[in-house]
């Protein structure tokens, strides 16, 4: 497995002097980031982004949130989802998925939105990421939606999440998937768009578009049992320059379907 994407130098762990300190040095040690305090006079002269543990949960800052609130892995059900376990299997993500799906791997968890969909679902779902920046968020959201009631009423398990390079980590599955999910990040088609999400954003400025996508979708086709999914903006061209079997649509973005 390679090396996760290195420290950047955007990002820091910042501990706000209330709590015990030390999670936020291991942090810190385990992103090989600076750990700063709010003691510091004038954050513009450090990082662009920071972590920081508020109202229970780890959230991501920039400059902007320091005095709002901040961005974290949202486990609760998007505006329009079900509620209930197993959500219905409707909608355009259900069907690209497959009505005979039952494993799936998202290779590019990234915010975890789509993946905690899949999972209410009721799909056997295994989480890859590779930035560890998003890892820490990442767990953090899923040791949180573990201690959910109804998490804990049902006796249900998170996703697991493995860190590392998709490719690689796909090359090496025990066992095919039903499924291969992949949400690249597209480059933008306008430089500033309005409609363009504060957390996609932030993304994009620390972790930069996925140039190896191309590469990313190949091994997918290598590592499925039967389909790879992709989502993608409605502008953009097939992923790998292949013709997907089918296509289904939502607002401004398509899940093309490539069987293996």
């Amino acid at each position: 497995m390679t090396t996760p994407h290195p420290y950047t130098g955007k990002l820091a762990v910042l501990y706000e002097n209330h709590g015990d300190p030390l999670p936020f040095a291991q942090l810190a040690e385990q992103l090989a980031v600076p750990l700063r305090t709010t003691e510091a006079a004038d954050f513009s002269q450090h990082e662009a982004f920071f972590l920081s543990w508020r109202d229970g949960c780890l959230k991501l800052l920039d400059h902007e949130l320091l005095k709002k609130g901040g961005m974290t892995v949202d486990i609760e059900p998007r505006q329009g989802e079900q509620r209930s376990w197993p959500a219905p299997k409707d909608g355009a993500l259900a069907k690209a998925l497959g009505r005979k799906t039952k494993t799936v791997v998202d290779a590019t968890t990234g915010w975890g939105q789509d993946s905690l969909h899949i999972f209410r679902m009721g799909y056997e779902l295994l989480c890859i990421e590779r930035s560890p920046l998003m890892a820490a968020l990442l767990a953090d959201g899923l040791q949180r939606l573990a201690q959910a009631d109804w998490m804990q009423r049902l006796q249900l398990q998170p996703p697991r999440l493995l860190v590392g390079n998709a490719i690689d980590v796909l090359a090496a599955l025990p066992e095919l998937p039903d499924c291969i999910y992949l949400d690249p990040m597209f480059p933008p088609k306008r430089k500033k768009s309005a409609l363009a999400k504060k957390s996609m954003m932030v993304l994009r400025d620390l972790l930069g578009d996925d140039e190896d996508k191309d590469a990313l979708f190949a091994a997918a086709m290598q590592a499925t049992g039967k389909r790879v999914v992709v989502k993608c903006p409605d502008y953009a061209e097939p992923l790998g320059g292949v013709k997907p079997n089918d296509s289904f649509h939502g607002k401004l973005l398509r899940y093309d379907v490539f069987l293996k």
